[in-house]
């Protein structure tokens, strides 16, 4: 071949390089934006409901500096009693929560003044929830255990009378201990709501009567309404983990790849909801793979963001792209055509 022709060679070949590399680079950078603007998507409605619930709160505190005068003329009490739960029933009066008085109470009449002295709180937990309509439910726990959830369910069949609801981390997570600040608390660790909601995610704020912790607010977000929201709204199979490996939410398929455990008729939202569904089985950590294992380890530790599959027939790559306020990350898996 004559030094013309091996120059045209040369250069022919490294023109189909470019011509294969910029395609294949632009739509990484692409599948990267698109992991971005849902995280955004998903983080400024966080941060929107957060500062609604921050309102809450601080209407809440007001009612307390309020106390003295609230309980010497009281409004009429909607609420009666049998035993530690409200008689209203869910449906019979949209304005109205559900109360418990728990068992656990270290005053019972003192405890039938703090529902009177709150009572305030139901419009505007009627108007959170219109405002916020991916919010399942918001609620007060105080430490005098009255538990206020609206809007209004079946407590007396879901609720056991007897706990304490300072035990729970959707109490806990928010006390002084856990939050010093005083500030909004993400849990980001899916737990099962003892409402009977199934496997949610929660803010909380706590609400201080001066010094001293009173209650703490909460709003729950169910893993199956994230999914349907977010991650079915956009092309791809997606995993939303937390900082320890475990699946908040994902797309089936996503998740059937990574060989975990087999999803409930192939739906994650149905897993979830099964009696015997234990969130550990659903860890990227605990997979069957070893190169998904190695995945997890790249991203969630070392802060990848690529990961190419060499020994899983049926993966070619993932990336990941992390929250920057919360411990999540956001994973896209591409499965081989």
């Amino acid at each position: 071949m004559s030094h013309l022709k091996w120059i045209c060679f040369f250069f022919s070949v490294v023109l189909s390089l470019f011509g294969c590399g910029a395609p294949e680079k632009e739509l990484q950078s692409k599948n990267f934006d698109k992991l971005k603007a849902l995280i955004q998507e998903m983080e400024s409605e966080g941060e929107l409901m957060a500062r609604q619930l921050d309102t809450v709160a601080h209407f809440y505190s007001y009612l307390l500096t309020k106390k003295d005068s609230i309980l010497r003329n009281p409004l009429p009490n909607p609420y009666s009693y049998q035993g530690a739960f409200s008689t209203n029933i869910p449906d019979e009066d949209p304005k109205l929560s559900s109360i418990i008085i728990l068992n656990s109470t270290p005053n019972r009449q003192k405890a039938e003044k703090e529902v009177v002295l709150t009572n305030a709180l139901d419009s505007v937990f009627v108007a959170f929830k219109k405002n916020n309509p991916l919010a399942v439910q918001i609620y007060s726990n105080s430490l005098m255990q009255v538990s206020r959830v609206y809007p209004a369910y079946d407590s007396k069949n879901i609720v056991d009378p007897d706990i304490d609801v300072t035990k729970f981390n959707f109490f806990y997570e928010a006390d002084l201990e856990h939050n010093p600040k005083k500030g909004l608390v993400w849990i980001p660790d899916p737990y099962v709501d003892p409402a009977g909601k199934g496997w949610i995610l929660s803010v909380l704020h706590p609400v201080y009567d001066g010094s001293e912790l009173f209650a703490v607010l909460g709003v729950d977000y169910t893993v199956g309404d994230i999914i349907e929201t977010y991650l079915n709204s956009v092309e791809g199979e997606f995993v939303l983990v937390n900082a320890k490996g475990d699946i908040v939410a994902g797309k089936s398929l996503g998740i059937e790849a990574l060989s975990l455990p087999p999803l409930k008729n192939h739906v994650y939202r149905e897993t979830i909801q099964s009696d015997n569904f234990r969130i550990s089985d659903f860890n990227l950590f605990n997979s069957k793979s070893r190169e998904v294992r190695k995945m997890a380890q790249d991203f969630l530790l070392q802060k990848k963001d690529r990961f190419i599959f060499e020994n899983e027939p049926n993966l070619k790559q993932a990336i990941c792209v992390s929250f920057p306020t919360m411990g999540w990350f956001l994973i896209e898996i591409f499965p081989n055509s």
